[in-house]
């Protein structure tokens, strides 16, 4: 029963990092387009469960969670935390110097500062008109609300949202691109990963000109050398690096006649063909590079949009069932790829990262309910009928969604372990 290879504290540091970073930068999109639109954001975590490390940095607390799958942005209004306040409460308050009430102390009266009054909650308004009434000794008095009050319980705060700070205050053109921004950030990572590989290892050119010779390779015994030009092989003329690699690709154990140029001057040689485990012509040499902005920029943009074009394509597979479940991998088969991805080189690593950012955003962005896509879905929908749907409506079907989604996950990794593990 052999393991995954993943016994080296690299391999899984890397899996870590990657995935860390795949997450953050996910959520960082969500945090950061959520607080341009000024929408409260509770809570930025980094992974999932019981906190084990938090820290409270203006109106957001960053915490760090047990499990290290996914993240979150806790935003105002998609938690009850508005419930904590009932009528009929013995409760205290704290006032700035106008009179509007800072804290509202649920623990009741005594729990607070000494200039604290306290009185039993009539009525109040969190939402629109700020404002809490309390019963004091039979005498009703109205106290505005700050904006920024907060609700304290247990000796933890949390801060008040009125309905101009919560996600469902929001115009739809804010809610979709808060939503949005996550997987699309996703894709900006990918691209950035692209430009980053091709800034360090360069760009290849579809250009005639040989780049690395290898030592003791079929074209290093002929004297061919690095900065050669291709004229032609066995007389027929090459323009670019693609022709050069169907030529030899096709001819494996073949002797090619090859005429380049250097310095200017054209030379005729023989190059014995090698080949690999799969029968194809290989002279183990590579294409020249170029590190030229405009062209790593090029390479970035249309790497990430092959690798897009490539993945949708397997999913439209996956649709039509020339695909089945059988043949999706989950957080197992992806941590033991990122493993071994990680033992191949930096290079390789980062590549591999930036397909995975790829797929983590084009996932979000399936129409499925608990994704972000079936969040735009129901946002879509409300545009058109101009008006929201019944949030308990949606909540029920986010919540039959994610029910699913961690049905599948836990079917395609038992697929893994069955693969990995008693294979």
């Amino acid at each position: 029963m052999p393991l995954p290879n993943l016994d080296s504290v690299g391999s899984i540091l890397a899996i870590v990092i990657v995935f860390g970073v795949l997450v953050f930068v996910h959520e960082l999109g969500h945090f950061l387009l959520a607080k341009r639109a000024g929408i409260l954001c509770r809570e930025f975590a980094l992974g999932m469960g019981p906190k084990i490390f938090r820290v409270k940095r203006g109106e957001t607390e960053y915490t760090l969670r047990l499990l290290p799958i996914g993240g979150l942005v806790r935003m105002a209004g998609e938690d009850p935390e508005m419930d904590m306040l009932k009528p009929h409460m013995e409760i205290g308050v704290e006032r700035d110097a106008v009179g509007k009430v800072t804290h509202i102390l649920l623990d009741g009266p005594g729990t607070g500062s000494a200039r604290a009054i306290s009185g039993t909650v009539v009525s109040f308004d969190l939402e629109h008109a700020l404002n809490l009434t309390l019963d004091m000794g039979g005498e009703q008095r109205t106290f505005s609300v700050h904006p920024q009050a907060q609700l304290v319980k247990d000796g933890q705060e949390v801060q008040i949202a009125p309905l101009n700070r919560q996600f469902k205050g929001k115009t739809v053109s804010q809610r979709f691109w808060a939503i949005f921004a996550g997987p699309a950030a996703n894709f900006i990572l990918a691209f950035l990963l692209f430009v980053a590989i091709g800034l360090i290892y360069g760009v290849p050119k579809d250009v005639p000109y040989l780049g690395e010779v290898r030592a003791g390779g079929p074209a290093a015994q002929a004297g061919l050398l690095q900065g050669d030009k291709v004229i032609s092989i066995e007389g027929k003329p090459v323009a670019s690096w693609k022709e050069i690699v169907e030529i030899v690709s096709q001819s494996p154990g073949k002797e090619l006649t090859f005429e380049y140029e250097r310095s200017g001057q054209r030379h005729t040689v023989p190059v014995k063909v090698g080949k690999d485990e799969n029968n194809v012509g290989k002279i183990m040499v590579t294409n020249s590079l170029t590190y030229a902005p405009g062209e790593v920029l090029k390479y970035g943009a249309s790497s990430t949009y092959d690798f897009t074009m490539m993945i949708l394509k397997s999913l439209g597979m996956l649709f039509t069932g020339s695909v089945g479940i059988n043949d999706l991998s989950g957080p197992v088969g992806i941590f033991k790829m990122t493993g071994e991805f990680a033992q191949q080189g930096i290079a390789i690593l980062m590549k591999w990262a930036a397909v995975l950012s790829i797929n983590l955003g084009l996932f979000n962005l399936l129409p499925l309910p608990a994704l972000d896509g079936g969040r735009l879905a129901f946002l879509a929908v409300e545009a058109l009928r101009g008006r929201p749907i019944d949030p308990h409506k949606e909540g029920m079907v986010h919540f039959l969604g994610f029910a699913f989604l961690m049905l599948l996950i836990l079917v395609v990794t038992w697929n893994d372990l069955q693969r990995f593990f008693f294979q």
